[in-house]
């Protein structure tokens, strides 16, 4: 049996707050909501009482921001991850959510189609970015060759390479394609190999920081 998760949010509004529920709790009996906070001081008590593996937290939280409340954690080494959702599509405050560790970063007007992913990366000890940001990832000078790497991969690898952006395992890749999951280990093994990447988590972060150009694909 697996492990529950537990989870907080934290966001002032009610209505944000029920959707975000909704969606988490009929994504997986995985995840258990252990509560809501409507403010900064709320959340830090709540997540001293509940001790949640993730906080689903809103940067424009009252009393204190999130950005607060995170650096309030880290000082009182409370381990939860932090999953940072907001209306903030600049540079700066993506980085500066990066910079005090954030799990993800989660744009509002996605979130009911971003957030699973999210809580699924943060347990992998993977970041996870709204898509709509991951443009920011990329360094300019790199693109050029990034999509001549893409161009060199298979249609069906490029398929496997979209799939595993979307954290999806090799054998929800397997059945999401109707092939074996022995035939998905071959693409993803064939993929490391025409990008030169190593490592278990390595194909895992090339998709993210390359998905502009895997969805242009």
């Amino acid at each position: 049996m697996s492990k529950v998760i537990q989870i907080l949010i934290a966001d002032d509004h009610p209505i944000v707050r029920q959707g975000l529920r909704q969606t988490i709790e009929s994504a997986g009996s995985e995840f258990e909501i252990v509560g809501e906070t409507g403010d900064g001081a709320e959340t830090l008590a709540a997540t001293r009482r509940f001790r949640p593996a993730i906080i689903i937290l809103d940067i424009d939280l009252p009393k204190l921001d999130g950005f607060q409340v995170t650096e309030a954690l880290r000082e009182e080494k409370l381990e939860s991850k932090v999953i940072f959702l907001t209306v903030h599509r600049e540079e700066s405050f993506m980085r500066k959510a990066l910079n005090l560790g954030a799990a993800g970063y989660v744009l509002k007007d996605s979130a009911i189609t971003d957030i699973v992913a999210a809580i699924r990366a943060a347990t992998m000890n993977l970041p996870f970015i709204s898509p709509a940001m991951t443009a920011y990832l990329i360094k300019p000078q790199t693109a050029a060759r990034q999509i001549g790497d893409l161009q060199s991969l298979t249609r069906a690898e490029r398929r496997v390479l979209r799939l595993i952006a979307q954290y999806k395992t090799t054998h929800e890749i397997a059945e999401t394609l109707f092939v074996s999951p022995r035939t998905v280990e071959s693409h993803r093994a064939n993929i490391a190999q025409k990008l030169g990447l190593r490592g278990s988590h390595s194909l895992m972060r090339y998709a993210l920081q390359h998905l502009a150009e895997i969805e242009r694909d």
